[in-house]
């Protein structure tokens, strides 16, 4: 039998896995051949402690970074890059010729800033880092053979507003996956915030709650993943790893039943809802009543009504808020055994469900809500007052938990005795169910979640992606990290000040406990010594409790920043606190993303809209302070700044216009030379892509994606971002952000479907006009050659030039799919439309050509 050093020693030298299996034991997986340990030291440090009795904690995660070969690669050539710019710099200023010179200039300063922009991106990739959860380790740490439990307690924020635009279905889905998930019940509240004040929110997390009772103990009996009804009964059977293999058919059947039950309630709420409305507002006689929305038990509903009135409707009515799941007991609870009126046997399954609160803010018309921040500060000043969890992880309405070990996965860098006291946050990938199998609109997104985080993660750590990520709660209070601020009595001293926090004895008490990850009551003192819990809950949920305070500013979500998310995860880093990326395999959690064209411009306008809002903001990262690491520094400078190449990269689309009224036109002379610099600099990037998508594990049509709608973004897109930031400076409102719609779909014809829709917005505008001068820039010419009977060299000549049209062409490809709408299904007509207007243009040209002298002339070269 070998010692702990020896096993640790063995462990050091298998490759990783960004997953663990069951036993959180880490494994090979091919996308993950090119990492390799870079923690041996700590490792043997840690095993040889352990050998000596030295009570050293555990490590919790494991490190690994990109071999030596490919990583040197990557830098290498970066390096040769970053020379071949610079060479090409000084070439174009010792030659200043042009047919025009104030198109030079602006090509010029373009060059420069996609020059400096992308060595931003690219320098923050150059030491990657995976770091990989031991679940094991935590188990053993953390959890007694008795099925008692140290782990910290953790409150859960999901958000939703409209049940149109978010589908309950989705929403009831993530509930019932986080009820589930592999965390002690006892251990963990979920809160629930409806922002629109719905009695169908509220109705539909009743019956959630009461399907949860059979739900969760059939998903600890059997050990199912995912743990979502919805995907779990939609995919393909895995293989079972429960302990009842005989009762699994029968309970699968039944449970499906059920779940089918449940969805048909949840389906019919609305028209119940309406018709007990009808029937009770038709009974009363009085003179002057209004139509009221009625719940269940014959009261009036405290939020939006159907039927809209004063202090019911939408943005104006009064703070809602309700326990639908007790907090459990500390002790394990064995179900009852099937019968006649219980057909599922849960005798050996614990049938204890966790916390589930619902909450509706309080909402007048003279208040500015600060939309989903807004929504998220109210929880956690709510959630202070009840579980006050060192800890949070917060979910969009359409986001599930995938695999049931997430919790535990975030909670092994929270805990890790190296830096986990300094990890302000833990940021799980985004992943998205019912994308189209081509990923047409890029949103898996991954050359970003799966190249740039692993970068960022070598830094200071990855931003806040808005979902799918644990916190601590005293950072998000503004407290600074330990290493900042190593004395408590300092801390609690600053946590404590009520013109920051709010008036409220009780929340402001609260915040010491709060720092305490070892607390296991989920019940702080301060609620016994408080006259009125609901007095003090409702306080901390009106429209005025934040008037006079820091919230929204330097506590809680940022407000008044489109990107709440990106900003406040720059907050937090520069405070001087470090984030973690944590990918897992199965996903630790997925969504639903928006496939229509329009919608996903929609989605990157909000998210272009707000990074130059915080570039212009008091949260400019050029402004932060010593303890910003200044490679995050200058990721957060990229982040915020990237919609500005919208203005050179237009400038170089439109330019084949000048072909079209000049006879000859170059924008650098000699071209030959000028060419050969950019195939190379293009050339150059091109490879560096291809080793990124190498150690990264990821596909070259990942890469082809986000290549390509980075130019569709660029196109059209992001000039509104810029009109939006330009009109906030002058004082005026800006662009209206439109929230992304998500629909409810069933079988996989009917969720493609929306691919397929065509929404004529003015943002499709922009690329629309860019396609077809590059169009009428390639007809032009070949026009024009066959009129001027253009040799061989002058034909060369002008297909260097050409090759940059087609390669604009090939890029914005998905978005020509995209406004084709159904005729998208069959590509050829596209390519067929595509040679039958350059048949028209050349044919147009030709024919000018031949009559007009003034046509008889070279190529303008575009470049891109």
């Amino acid at each position: 039998m070998s010692s702990p050093a020896a096993a640790a020693g063995r462990r050091l030298a298998d490759p990783l896995l960004a997953a663990s299996n069951g036993d959180g034991e880490i494994v090979v997986s091919a996308r993950d051949k090119y990492w390799v340990p870079s923690d041996e030291k700590e490792v043997r440090l840690a095993a040889s402690q352990d050998c000596g009795g030295g009570g050293t904690p555990p490590l919790l995660y494991r490190t690994f970074r990109v071999q030596g070969f490919l990583i040197n690669l990557y830098r290498l050539l970066t390096l040769v890059r970053v020379m071949v710019v610079i060479m090409f710099f000084t070439w174009r200023m010792e030659h200043r010729d042009s047919d025009s010179m104030w198109l030079w200039w602006i090509s010029v300063v373009g060059d420069l800033w996609f020059g400096v922009t992308w060595f931003m991106n690219q320098v923050t990739k150059l030491k990657p880092r995976k770091c990989v959860p031991k679940l094991s380790m935590l188990r053993e740490q953390f959890d007694s053979s008795d099925g008692s439990s140290d782990l910290p307690i953790l409150d859960v924020f999901i958000n939703t507003v409209d049940p149109v635009d978010e589908p309950m279905l989705y929403t009831m889905n993530s509930i019932l996956s986080i009820l589930a998930t592999d965390y002690p019940a006892e251990k963990y509240s979920t809160y629930f915030s409806d922002d629109g004040g719905s009695l169908v929110h509220y109705e539909g997390l009743l019956e959630t709650a009461k399907f949860a009772a059979s739900w969760v103990p059939f998903c600890r009996k059997h050990c199912v993943e995912p743990r979502a009804p919805e995907n779990y009964f939609g995919r393909n059977v895995r293989p079972y790893t429960g302990n009842a293999p005989s009762d699994f058919l029968d309970d699968h059947r039944r449970i499906r039943a059920e779940y089918g039950e449940f969805k048909a309630r949840l389906d019919g709420l609305s028209t119940v809802i309406e018709q007990r409305s009808e029937t009770l507002n038709g009974a009363n006689t009085k003179e002057g009543h209004v139509n009221a929305t009625w719940m269940a038990d014959g009261t009036q509903w405290q939020g939006t009504w159907i039927e809209p009135a004063k202090g019911h409707k939408k943005g104006h009515h009064p703070a809602v808020f309700q326990v639908m799941l007790n907090q459990p007991s500390d002790d394990p609870q064995l179900g009852m055994p099937a019968s006649s009126d219980h057909p599922l046997d849960f005798s050996a399954v614990d049938v204890r469900l966790p916390t589930l609160v619902y909450i509706a803010r309080e909402k007048r018309p003279a208040y500015d809500h600060q939309k989903k921040a807004g929504a998220m500060n109210v929880q956690l000043r709510v959630s202070a007052l009840l579980s006050n969890a060192p800890f949070i992880i917060n979910f969009d309405g359409d986001h599930y938990i995938n695999n049931s070990q997430a919790f535990r996965a975030a909670m092994c860098f929270m805990l890790d005795p190296r830096d986990g006291d300094n990890t302000a946050f833990v940021q799980f990938p985004q992943r998205f169910d019912d994308v189209d199998p081509t990923d047409r609109y890029c949103n898996h997104n991954r050359m970003f979640f799966d190249a740039t985080l692993l970068g960022l993660n070598g830094i200071q750590g990855p931003s806040f992606v808005g979902t799918g990520c644990m916190f601590r709660r005293v950072a998000l209070y503004g407290a600074d990290p330990p290493q900042w601020q190593p004395d408590d009595a300092a801390k609690a001293k600053v946590l404590q000040r009520p013109n920051v926090f709010g008036k409220s004895t009780a929340f402001i008490n609260s915040m010491p406990a709060a720092a305490n990850q070892e607390r296991s009551i989920a019940s702080p003192a301060t609620l016994q010594e408080t006259a009125s819990v609901d007095a003090e809950l409702a306080s901390v949920m009106t429209c005025a409790y934040e008037a006079g305070t820091e919230w929204g500013n330097d506590v809680g979500w940022v407000y008044n920043i489109a990107t709440e998310d990106v900003v406040t995860g720059f907050r937090l880093h520069r405070n001087g606190w470090r984030s973690t990326y944590c990918a897992m395999e199965p996903d630790a959690f997925r969504g639903t993303a928006p496939i229509n064209l329009t919608e996903r411009l929609y989605q990157i306008l909000r998210w272009s809209g707000g990074s130059l809002e915080m570039f212009f903001s008091r949260f400019c990262p050029l402004l932060a302070g010593r303890r910003l690491h200044p490679m995050q520094r200058i990721a957060y400078i990229n982040m915020t700044t990237y919609p500005v190449s919208t203005f050179f990269l237009v400038m170089y689309d439109l330019y084949p216009v000048m072909w079209l009224v000049h006879g000859q036109f170059y924008i650098q002379r000699p071209f030959q030379t000028f060419a050969l610099f950019v195939a190379v600099i293009i050339a150059t990037v091109e490879l560096i892509g291809m080793v990124e998508i190498k150690w990264a594990g990821l596909t070259l049509l990942d890469w082809v994606r986000n290549e390509q709608f980075y130019i569709i973004g660029t196109t059209g897109v992001y000039p509104t971002a810029l009109l939006h930031i330009l009109l906030r400076s002058l004082g005026l409102k800006g662009v209206s952000f439109k929230l992304t719609a998500k629909k409810l779909t069933g079988g996989a014809r009917e969720r493609l479907a929306e691919l397929y829709d065509v929404q004529w917005v003015p943002l499709l505008v922009p690329t629309v006009v860019v396609m077809a001068v590059n169009v009428a820039a390639i007809g032009a010419a070949a026009g024009k050659a066959i009129a001027g009977r253009w040799s061989a060299a002058q034909v060369a000549g002008a297909s260097t030039g050409l090759v940059f049209n087609v390669w604009m062409l090939l890029l914005l490809y998905p978005f020509a799919l995209g406004i084709m709408g159904r005729w998208s299904k069959r590509p050829y007509i596209l390519f067929a439309l595509l040679v039958a207007a350059l048949a028209v243009i050349t044919s147009v040209y030709a024919t000018l050509a031949s009559s007009v002298p003034y046509f008889h002339s070279g190529y303008f070269f575009q470049l891109n």
